[in-house]
């Protein structure tokens, strides 16, 4: 049997009771190292399992993924994602090669930002849209696709949550030139006020469509579910654009226009100056952010 197991947002305890005896009884356990962190590293993870835990890369998941899936039909495999195994489509593909070999497979859910968002912020789940995923733009590379998804979110007011992007085991590209491989880039992990630019770059260097602005209210948060080290800021998007929330992960919620009045008196406290952002918060619910 192969098991997805997801182990929560922050650290070694998050993981399910249930998840837990999966894992101290596998052949083989696998930690997927590239898509999400946690707020422990792999090391507390094996002392709270009592189990070693074999990284499972990019490379590994992508294209060596019968390592894998070998005896899956014969043992008990334990795959573990950060959060909740299938919030996002990323290990889909793993799930369906396993179904093509007809290995047995179930899931064992967790927590996820998509699930913890609302908590964290105040912010009802119900009034939620599309969630978007925000990439580290280049000097040659700046896609746009989020800002349409975006727009449909708003155009029915509805707020978006905004995933931001990290960069874990990439390769060094100067050491590929060269034929050296296993030269990776030191990890990068976007933060709130960098996404809060790039959201702007866009709207006002390139898409001009006036989705929203420099004046729509935001939330920025970080370390969602790891107690004290969580952090959460309220403000408009200009504000975020320098906010300083520490270290990963973050994430961004842009609040639409279907807004409820305790969600403003929650977000409130979080922000740096409470009048301004009753403001700007009455300015969106007429103007759609």
């Amino acid at each position: 049997m192969l098991y997805f197991i997801g182990l929560g947002l922050a650290d070694e305890t998050d993981i399910t009771v249930k998840g837990l005896q999966i894992v101290k009884r596998a052949s083989r356990v696998y930690l997927e190292a590239y898509t999400s962190i946690l707020l422990v590293d792999s090391q507390k993870l094996e002392t709270f399992y009592g189990r070693s835990l074999l990284l499972a890369d990019r490379e590994m998941v992508e294209s060596s993924s019968d390592e894998i899936l070998a005896n899956a039909d014969k043992e008990d495999i334990a795959f573990l994602v950060v959060g909740d195994p299938f919030s996002a489509t990323t290990h889909t593909d793993l799930l369906l090669r396993a179904r093509a070999l007809h290995i047995p497979h179930t899931t064992v859910p967790n927590a996820s930002i998509i699930s913890a968002i609302g908590g964290a912020t105040g912010l009802q789940l119900y009034n939620f849209g599309q969630t978007v995923s925000m990439p580290f733009f280049t000097s040659n590379w700046k896609p746009t696709s989020f800002y349409d998804r975006i727009a449909e979110n708003v155009r029915i007011g509805l707020h978006t949550l905004v995933l931001l992007d990290i960069k874990v085991k990439e390769p060094n590209f100067e050491a590929l030139v060269r034929g050296r491989k296993g030269v990776w880039e030191p990890p990068r992990y976007m933060t709130v006020a960098e996404c809060a630019r790039q959201m702007l770059e866009v709207e006002e260097e390139e898409k001009k469509e006036g989705v929203y602005g420099r004046r729509s209210v935001a939330v920025g948060v970080a370390r969602v579910g790891g107690g004290e080290a969580q952090k959460v800021v309220s403000g408009t998007l200009g504000d975020l654009t320098q906010a300083d929330l520490g270290g990963p992960l973050q994430s961004l919620v842009l609040v639409g226009r279907r807004r409820h009045e305790m969600e403003k008196e929650v977000l409130r406290e979080w922000a740096d100056d409470g009048d301004e952002f009753e403001r700007a918060w009455e300015e969106g619910k007429r103007e759609g952010t």
